[in-house]
């Protein structure tokens, strides 16, 4: 199985945190891209190596600012260049693109799940970080979804916001459980280099929120979460039991995809590709019949550390039998050893013959993932 993902670079304006390739004022290349993107699926059907197509990912940028049109013609391509058979097709979408009208005829496309892009149910908050939409506009963009039949649908929240409170961060979490929405994305802010909000604190203009409250606001995040029913599946990820996100579970799991569109990454088991992130450069490229790319080989060494790393992402962790077979004895007696002082403070455990992240581990799990990683 594969899956199939397409970078959509537009957007109505730039929020503050985002570090995402994407522009504004775009908005004439529209037509160019689609045609560009047609043009790339072709010069790349063998990528998947007739591996059956799982999901489909329309990602940003902001997708939902395609019209349902647009959204058919590029997965009725794909159908017709690759073998689709679909469990999972996802548009992310913003609150304020998300009207009645707009639903019905996204029904009438193969879309079938929603991650809409709230990340805060406070005004102040979306004020912040250039966000277009109010709390209560989110708020009754989910409920228009779910009365328009869509019952696969994810949000997605951060934490850690600019002057946000452990209080703040606990109203925000009930609100999204109220919604009673099968799938939650949840993620910390960081300030990407280039950024508004980066540039901000650089000049001393807002400060990013202490370790210590950052640590309860993620625990608030879990117990919350938790307590609501939901299982918390990979460390940003919450899913009801059964709805965890399909397409993102590639990314962790070493499934091959395609990623078509500027910026878009690709991996094929072996290397890794990543196109432009130039609209204009993009479509430039590809009128000469070249698909812009760069590739990456991996060698044992990159595959076992992605292999690690990804896997103790999930709840279920490094399975050893996995490790064993897909890099032989030496790696897996390497990652015992090196998880050793782990298990031994109770960071890490061994859950039936899977290396996991305990809760108290999720917390320092950047720093266990270094000590775990083979270094040529």
């Amino acid at each position: 199985m594969a899956g199939l993902y397409f970078h959509v670079p537009f957007c109505k304006s730039k929020c503050y945190y985002c570090d995402f390739y994407s522009r504004v004022n775009i908005d004439s290349l529209r037509d160019a891209y689609l045609d560009a993107v047609e043009h790339e699926l072709a010069l790349r059907k063998d990528f998947l190596q007739d591996e059956v197509v799982k999901t489909v990912y329309f990602g940003g940028g902001t997708p939902s600012l395609l019209t349902c049109g647009e959204i058919a013609r590029l997965t009725d391509r794909a159908a017709a260049l690759f073998d689709l058979d679909t469990t999972e097709v996802t548009l992310e979408a913003n609150p304020e693109n998300l009207s009645d009208s707009f639903l019905k005829c996204l029904k009438g496309t193969p879309i079938n799940r929603l991650s809409i892009g709230i990340q805060s149910f406070s005004d102040t908050e979306l004020a912040a970080i250039n966000r277009k939409h109010s709390a209560q506009d989110a708020i009754d963009a989910v409920k228009r979804c779910q009365d328009a039949g869509f019952e696969n649908i994810s949000i997605d929240l951060i934490y850690g916001l600019p002057s946000q409170t452990l209080e703040g961060w606990s109203e925000n979490l009930q609100k999204a459980v109220a919604l009673d929405v099968p799938h939650i994305s949840s993620y910390h802010l960081t300030y990407e280099e280039g950024t508004v909000l980066y540039l901000q604190a650089q000049k001393g203009k807002i400060a990013p929120v202490n370790e210590e409250l950052s640590v309860e606001m993620f625990r608030t995040l879990r117990q919350t979460l938790l307590a609501a029913g939901y299982e918390h599946y990979e460390i940003s990820n919450f899913a009801k039991p059964g709805l965890e996100a399909k397409h993102n579970s590639s990314y962790w799991n070493g499934t091959k995809y395609l990623g078509i569109g500027p910026a878009a990454h690709s991996f094929d088991g072996d290397s890794r590709h990543w196109n432009v992130a130039d609209t204009r450069g993009y479509i430039e490229t590809l009128s000469r019949g070249v698909f812009p790319c760069e590739t990456e080989v991996l060698t044992e060494a990159d595959r076992y550390n992605e292999f690690v790393m990804t896997s103790l992402r999930t709840a279920k962790g490094i399975s050893l039998n996995s490790l064993l077979t897909k890099f032989g004895e030496k790696m897996r007696d390497f990652c015992l050893k090196s998880a050793a002082p782990f298990l031994k403070n109770g960071t890490l455990e061994d859950k039936n013959g899977n290396i996991r992240l305990t809760e108290d581990g999720i917390f320092v799990s950047d720093g266990i993932m270094s000590e775990l990683m083979w270094v040529d």
